[in-house]
């Protein structure tokens, strides 16, 4: 029984079809291109974090003056992230909304839309948050998962162990869409109603801040990467080990469901303790960003651990040592 046609999940099998390796080399450019712009836009807004009233007037001017190029230059970099490397999120929300179907690429398109267009309209008025580090982020860590997804998936035979991965993958991913799609219906809904308090009762100057710093954390950036990044792991888990008995493989399907409820639902935990802290003005915009980008770290992190303790459990070599034999 075959196990890989390759040394490492990144290595394109020799039977892959055309089509197949045509998508991959376009998957591959679109997290290229998003990582490199995300350095980027991530270096043009440190300015903004250094920047606050108690500053000589002359050095604020000459910092506002820096931080609107940068903020323009930052807009010019995001949209092609925006439109080209996210293009299988509105592909996959699109074709599903169509269908009247919720999947999870649906929360995901609303959150980069959320963070996205405010900031493109804050650099067109000249004042205001940009976030456009936090969409390139987003963007960047969510291809990530889904590569490596796609990696593992190319890289093994469909033998029965990776079948049954597969076949928990498919049924945890409508899971975790159900459970994004209330997550962000309620949590657009509360931003709404935080947004309108401060408005008309509180600070009208700090509602748009609110708002925003609550729409930010209305992205279920963590949870998008709860499925694919325990699947890798399995799958990655799988090469490494070679033949395992079926009891092993159902202990390795209970391990995955487990790791990916912990990512799942501990990031929804996470931005529901976030959520009244930023609707009474104690979360700046950008820290909701940093949080966003935290929870997908940690979510990120806790499936490589499962990696890590599977290989170390069952005496495997690295995956990448991993060899095809008949």
């Amino acid at each position: 029984m075959r196990f890989m046609r390759a040394k490492s999940i990144f290595s394109p099998p020799a039977a892959l079809s055309d089509a197949d390796r045509h998508s991959r080399r376009h998957m591959l450019a679109r997290l290229g291109l998003a990582w490199l712009a995300m350095m980027q836009v991530m270096m043009l807004a440190f300015p903004g974090y250094l920047r606050h009233e108690g500053m000589a007037p002359d050095n604020l001017e000459l910092l506002d003056q820096a931080i609107f190029l940068m903020n323009w230059i930052s807009l010019l970099i995001t949209v092609p992230v925006v439109l080209y490397c996210a293009q299988p999120v509105w592909g996959g929300a699109l074709s599903r909304l169509a269908q009247r179907h919720i999947t999870m690429d649906v929360p995901v398109a609303l959150g980069i839309i959320v963070a996205f267009i405010p900031s493109a309209y804050a650099t067109w008025a000249g004042q205001g948050e940009v976030y456009f580090d936090s969409v390139a982020m987003f963007v960047a860590f969510l291809l990530t998962a889904r590569y490596l997804e796609l990696c593992a998936r190319q890289a093994v035979e469909t033998t029965g162990a990776h079948a049954a991965i597969e076949s928990f993958r498919s049924s945890a991913s409508q899971h975790a869409n159900r459970v994004a799609f209330w997550f962000v219906t309620i949590q657009v809904l509360l931003a709404i109603v935080a947004g309108a308090v401060w408005w008309f009762y509180i600070d009208p100057g700090h509602a748009v801040p609110v708002l925003v710093a609550m729409f930010v954390m209305s992205c279920p950036c963590a949870m998008a990467m709860a499925v694919p990044s325990s699947v890798s792991a399995a799958h990655a888990t799988l090469a490494a080990r070679g033949s395992i008995s079926d009891s092993e493989v159902a202990e390795l399907v209970r391990v995955t469901r487990r790791v990916t409820r912990q990512n799942l639902y501990g990031s929804v935990v996470w931005h529901l303790l976030m959520t009244p802290l930023a609707a009474i003005g104690l979360v700046a915009p950008w820290v909701a960003a940093l949080s966003m980008l935290l929870s997908s770290m940690v979510v990120a992190g806790n499936a490589w651990r499962m990696y890590r303790r599977q290989l170390r459990a069952a005496g495997a070599p690295a995956w990448s040592a991993a060899v095809a034999q008949g």
